[in-house]
């Protein structure tokens, strides 16, 4: 008798993506297998994503697909004219504004891909048209939205940690700036490190400080001047740690500098990570605000597709009461 073929559940979605890391910290561009989002802008496209099609994100990100590290950028046709991509960037929390270190990825994925060469190209976002410049040795800066503080020398009472100062800013996501002075920040310590910037949101919550308009600030940023080195420390909205020196952090940084006078416009702020990778950032004044222009390089790491079968259980992530595909 002939052996009886196994039964392979059938393929019920296929995703293609291309990933990379810009200073150690991983974007994952889809190309295609997404369901259109409806909306006439990015972001009621961003907002559609997040009300009705969150389990999509969630397919993409999560495990074991994929981790809680991972920013992912969808790429999708832009709105305004002369703009050579749109993208929608999320992690595994939720929809992003914008995503300085994923636009680096975007840009040498694009480069990767054959669609776009050195020079300047035009992003669309759903906060606003940022441009990132593609350098002839693989660089990439990206001009983002206009940076400005908002709320300067912020107090809050941090359970475990007493009184806690900061400053509020926007770099395209909000953030809270505190500086911690000579301190060491390390990867050896990125545990208690993250437990504290946790608990510093979560303080920031009950207080019910926000950024404007009521926003939420779902990014905490230490950083630290031990030795003569700009270090920083960023905790995400999802609970992992940036490798990157965060673009958009980086970005609220430079606003805060130019609003103390600490940094002149077009003086280069170089800015390192916990895993001591850099960024360059400069700025020129936009009224009461800044333009940051943030330099940084990326790499390819991996291409392919994601697939889900039927019945897979996990097909839409690992999470509290996963769904059925």
């Amino acid at each position: 008798m002939s052996p009886v073929a196994p039964s392979i559940p059938r393929v019920t979605h296929c995703l293609s993506f291309v990933d990379s890391h810009s200073a150690g910290e991983p974007t994952r561009v889809v190309l295609d297998g997404f369901p259109e989002l409806p909306g006439e802008t990015l972001a009621q496209q961003r907002e559609a994503l997040g009300r009705d099609f969150d389990r999509w994100r969630t397919l993409v990100n999560l495990e074991p697909r994929g981790n809680d590290v991972l920013v992912s950028a969808l790429l999708l046709p832009p709105k305004q004219p002369d703009c050579v991509a749109g993208v929608i960037y999320f992690n595994n929390a939720g929809p992003l504004g914008m995503c300085g270190h994923g636009t680096m990825g975007l840009v040498s994925t694009l480069a990767y891909l054959g669609r776009i060469g050195p020079g300047d190209h035009r992003i669309d976002t759903p906060v606003g048209v940022v441009t990132a410049t593609l350098h002839d040795d693989g660089r990439v800066s990206v001009a983002n939205v206009p940076a400005y503080r908002h709320l300067q020398n912020v107090s809050v009472n941090v359970e475990g940690l007493g009184e806690i100062r900061g400053d509020v800013a926007w770099g395209g996501n909000w953030f809270f700036l505190v500086d911690v002075g000579e301190r060491v920040l390390s990867l050896e310590d990125v545990a208690g490190l993250g437990d504290e910037t946790l608990r510093i949101r979560q303080a920031l919550s009950d207080a019910e400080i926000t950024g404007e308009d009521g926003a939420e600030i779902d990014h905490i940023e230490l950083f630290s001047h031990a030795g003569g080195v700009n270090r920083n420390f960023v905790m995400c909205p999802g609970g992992a740690y940036d490798r990157s020196p965060c673009g958009t952090g980086t970005s609220a940084k430079l606003a805060c500098l130019a609003a103390d006078g600490q940094l002149q416009p077009g003086q280069v702020w170089r800015q390192e990570s916990v895993i001591g990778s850099v960024f360059e950032g400069v700025y020129s004044l936009e009224g009461d605000q800044v333009r940051p222009v943030i330099t940084g390089q990326a790499f390819i790491t991996m291409q392919g597709e994601l697939i889900v079968q039927d019945g897979d259980p996990f097909a839409w992530g690992i999470r509290p009461e996963p769904e059925t595909a």
